[in-house]
């Protein structure tokens, strides 16, 4: 076979072209890698030899209002490993128990977290000990990928004195960071989970910084410093409260270990509050970093509940201590006047039908008035004073003065008061003409469906010792809403601050509580406690000085018996703020 010459040529044309055009696309492909890419390539190269290494930032420190510390940040150390798969940190971590103490679900728990965040440092220890660290130090060569820092840990120099405000720092957990409150945040970071520590939690996060380790292509750590410059984190700034430490202090030395219960004291002009405690209580710095197995067993098996803040999350029946806000519905309303007496004396009890409702003084209090009824805490009294207002009215009327409404106080998780909305309320929970109008006489002495947080009461209390206005419950400093509760005269005002004062000062159920030169006015309450009869909630609400009040003090013991007892608790306590001395008298067990 013979090829004719101008084939030969067009073949070989043919065959130029086509070399020519691979060797353009080769070189094309070049420039583009060498020149137009580089950046980028260089950039991908850069990404993979360096690691980003977070760098906590401090918590913002919470000070009292007299600059003193609550929360603030001391010296600590993490330890994270870098891997490249979830498998070869399980193996990792395997080899690491052989040297310290790491548990199954520990190494667990990191996996999860590595999957989280693959492409960061995963955590194995939050608050490493020192002498953790040390032998780690001391193995390093054996675990290429370990990285130890100092970061920065969260302590409470007061701890269980201040954990029914504060709360306490943890990690934040899976289900946690799927919240859209938490976007942005990584598996292993710390974060508030209680108190003003979670209320405030993007004010005291801070900003994380960052530090490049170079790593080799099996990401083993071969530089840890200058492999680029470290971006630093930032502080968050500091949290200014209105609590007065000391008196926090002496609060939770009042209580001690015997006692339980919740206590708020409150500045009744700007609603700042000055303490507030729970008790028992429980030690926030033992959360940090992890809390251990046990202590976490003992606080969550005792019938004490500890973690249970009792100054807002327990509600209470809040026994004569509402009495007041009948009161002050009947004199708002023109039912009542403060010199006004009931058509039956009490003699120690009162018929109602075919039910007779005992009075907590079994000798009776006799023809009083109102004045006399709020001193002597005389049931007999508001027995009447109830029916006399009828029921929808004092439903509207504590309906009114927000008793189902929580305050607003700037903590986490405060609970709802129980309280009526309207007639139907009982049909709802008893069901039709399964109740009766006695409900109103319970009703009208702070007992039957009606129960109240402490904080509510101290809030209540706010507007009687002021203008009938009430202040917004405020940890951190700011400036309060206040509204308005009801509206009296300024005699109906004052008439009702006398026979606060005439509970302590005239020889009322209060009188062992007196304060040696000032006048404390106040309310006694003894609550009955459905779930154990025998033992009744003792309650005391009350301000002082009488006439200008500084202070409002709610104090709630449970199973504490009697109201008095709870009225020398909130006598110290104002006492202590007021710097004078309370005046020690012969005890009077009374409502």
């Amino acid at each position: 076979m013979s090829f004719h010459p101008n084939d030969v040529a067009r073949r070989g044309r043919t065959a130029s072209f086509i070399a020519a055009g691979i060797i353009a696309f080769l070189l094309a492909a070049f420039f583009r890698t060498q020149v137009l890419d580089r950046a980028r390539y260089a950039l991908q190269s850069e990404e993979n030899r360096l690691r980003e290494v977070p760098l906590p930032a401090p918590r913002g420190i919470i000070y009292d209002r007299t600059g003193r510390v609550i929360a603030e940040n001391v010296p600590g150390y993490s330890v994270s490993i870098l891997s490249p798969s979830a498998d070869s940190l399980r193996e990792a971590m395997r080899r690491l128990a052989g040297t310290i103490q790491l548990t199954p679900g520990e190494i667990e728990l990191a996996v999860r977290r590595y999957k989280r965040a693959p492409n960061r440092p995963t955590v194995i220890l939050s608050d490493a000990k020192f002498d953790v660290v040390s032998v780690l130090e001391e193995h390093r060569v054996e675990f290429p990928g370990l990285i130890i820092q100092a970061a920065p840990k969260r302590f409470y120099p007061d701890s269980t004195m201040v954990a029914s405000i504060v709360g306490y720092t943890g990690e934040i957990t899976e289900d946690e960071l799927k919240k859209p409150q938490y976007e942005g945040y990584k598996a292993g970071q710390q974060i508030g989970k209680g108190g003003l520590e979670r209320y405030y939690e993007s004010d005291l996060r801070g900003r994380e910084g960052v530090r490049f380790v170079e790593v080799d292509a099996r990401g083993r750590v071969v530089r840890e410093a200058g492999a680029r410059q470290d971006i630093e984190p930032l502080a968050a700034d500091p949290l200014q409260t209105n609590i007065d430490l000391k008196l926090q202090e002496y609060t939770a030395q009042l209580f001690g270990d015997s006692l339980q219960g919740g206590v708020v004291a409150l500045d009744p002009k700007t609603g700042g509050v000055l303490a507030l405690y729970s008790a028992p209580s429980f030690n926030p710095n033992r959360f940090v970093g992890g809390i251990p197995a046990d202590y976490w067993r003992e606080l969550t098996t005792d019938p004490r509940h500890p973690l249970y803040n009792k100054a807002i999350q327990g509600t209470y029946p809040p026994g004569s201590t509402w009495k007041l806000a009948t009161a002050a519905v009947a004199l708002e309303n023109g039912i009542v006047k403060m010199d006004d007496h009931m058509p039956q004396p009490c003699t120690g009890g009162y018929q109602y039908f075919n039910r007779y409702f005992r009075c907590w003084e079994p000798r009776g209090h006799g023809n009083v008035n109102l004045q006399q009824a709020i001193e002597k805490s005389c049931d007999v009294y508001f027995y009447q004073l109830g029916l006399k207002m009828t029921l929808e009215n004092l439903i509207a009327g504590g309906v009114r003065l927000s008793f189902r409404e929580r305050t607003g106080i700037d903590l986490p998780s405060e609970s709802k008061p129980i309280f009526p909305d309207a007639i139907r309320y009982y049909d709802e929970r008893y069901g039709p003409k399964r109740w009766s109008r006695a409900v109103t006489l319970n009703l009208a002495i702070g007992q039957g469906e009606n129960n109240q947080t402490v904080i509510s009461m101290a809030r209540f209390y706010t507007a009687l010792a002021t203008d009938g206005t009430a202040a917004q419950p405020m940890i951190a400093k700011g400036t309060a809403k206040r509204q308005r509760l009801f509206s009296l005269t300024p005699d109906q005002m004052r008439g009702l601050r006398e026979a606060l004062a005439g509970v302590v000062e005239a020889g009322g159920t209060a009188a062992s509580a007196r304060i040696q030169g000032v006048v404390l006015a106040g309310k006694t309450g003894t609550a009955q406690n459905a779930q154990d009869p025998l033992h009744h909630h003792a309650w005391f609400v009350g301000f002082a000085p009488a006439n200008d009040p500084k202070i409002v003090v709610a104090v709630m013991l449970e199973f504490g018996g009697h109201g008095t007892r709870a009225a020398r608790i909130a006598s110290s306590i104002i006492s202590q703020y007021l710097n004078v001395v309370p005046t020690q008298m012969l005890e009077t067990e009374g409502d």
